[in-house]
């Protein structure tokens, strides 16, 4: 549905996207993971349009989005990070806006509409002024727009951010649904969020690609590496000489204080030195049972995304805001909104259009 080839963003000596190349299969949810500055924003701009590449292209179902812009746009609808609301119009008024600039037949304009405003629940605002809106339903009108036509592929760029945990979880629902009908890229901050939608992942850092998988195999990737925690009854020396013997683990820590006659042990195991169907737990059980240290309690824990997320971006993970691919994405943004938008009148409550010119 989507590819990329060899894309470059040169901001004067400055590579915001750095020779990334990648596909997106048709009918999935796929996550677009980065730090802070790594060219996501860039990168999403370049695939809807919106920014010229320095190099490299990229097709959506096949037609180029530089040379063939209408055919490749009508295939994407595109939600950016601040979403594109003329607040002097209501939502019913600016849908009808988008629509027309979409070139909806008019016949069905009007079903159209209806359909996505109840998609996403703002019928009961649709007579509304967007400047009089909530974040989350200003949130909602921007998904309204790009879900709007019926477009093959989503775009949402940090769809939940600034919303509170109830409008999350309904973006995040929402998202699912689509993902039912529609190819989505979706990227977030929120790892848990992606881990909780996403079929794949594809993580950039520094404008590369560094990782493009399922959830799944990305967190297998860390778990060469797992921990344990035990509390076992006896003596912190003891159960050290007992452990030193084996191989595949490390001691982390162990904590025992005075009088107590449990130890707590934090332990790395490294299943490569395991045999395939050597299970580390098994070996612990019976070395601390043969010499009568009974094991308490046991738990494992299983890497997570956002461990994975910092294993593969490193310090990269900690670059702040305001890198210089935001900056200059906001200021042609700002520049383009100054051109294109409508002037209205202010202080109205009701629009001048309504569902009877329709």
């Amino acid at each position: 549905m989507i590819e990329v080839k060899n894309l470059v963003k040169d901001y004067g000596g400055h590579l915001a996207v750095n020779h990334l190349s990648f596909t997106v299969e048709d009918g999935q949810i796929y996550g677009f993971l980065g730090p802070n500055g790594a060219g996501k924003s860039t990168t999403m701009n370049i695939m809807t349009g919106y920014l010229g590449a320095t190099e490299g292209e990229v097709l959506i179902d096949g037609h180029n989005i530089l040379e063939e812009p209408e055919q490749a746009k009508k295939c994407m609808g595109y939600l950016p990070e601040v979403p594109p609301l003329y607040t002097d119009m209501t939502v019913y008024e600016y849908l009808v806006f988008a629509a027309k600039l979409k070139k909806l037949p008019k016949d069905s304009l009007k079903a159209s509409i209806n359909e996505v405003m109840e998609l996403v629940k703002i019928e009961d605002v649709k007579g509304r002024l967007i400047r009089n809106l909530s974040k989350g339903y200003r949130q909602r009108v921007g998904m309204a727009q790009a879900i709007l036509g019926k477009p093959d592929v989503i775009i949402l760029d940090e769809p939940t951010v600034g919303l509170d945990p109830k409008q999350i979880i309904e973006i995040r629902d929402m998202i699912r649904d689509l993902g039912r009908k529609h190819t989505v890229i979706l990227s977030s901050h929120i790892l848990s969020e992606v881990s909780a939608v996403c079929d794949h992942i594809m993580i950039i850092s520094q404008g590369k690609l560094i990782a493009s998988d399922t959830p799944e195999n990305l967190e297998r990737q860390l778990e060469g590496s797992a921990g344990l925690e035990l509390d076992v009854k006896g003596a912190r020396d003891d159960i050290m000489n007992l452990l030193m013997p084996i191989s595949a683990i490390t001691v982390s820590s162990a904590l025992q204080e005075e009088g107590n006659p449990v130890c707590h042990l934090s332990l790395q195991a490294d299943r490569h030195s395991l045999n395939q169907t050597e299970d580390i737990r098994e070996t612990l059980f019976y070395t601390f049972a043969q010499n009568h240290m009974p094991i308490l309690s046991m738990s494992t824990s299983k890497a997570s995304l956002e461990e994975v997320f910092l294993e593969l971006t490193g310090e990269d993970s900690f670059k702040g805001e305001g890198s210089l691919e935001e900056e200059s994405s906001l200021e042609e943004k700002s520049s383009l909104e100054e051109k294109s938008s409508p002037k209205g009148e202010h202080g109205r409550e009701e629009g001048n259009i309504n569902e009877s010119d329709l």
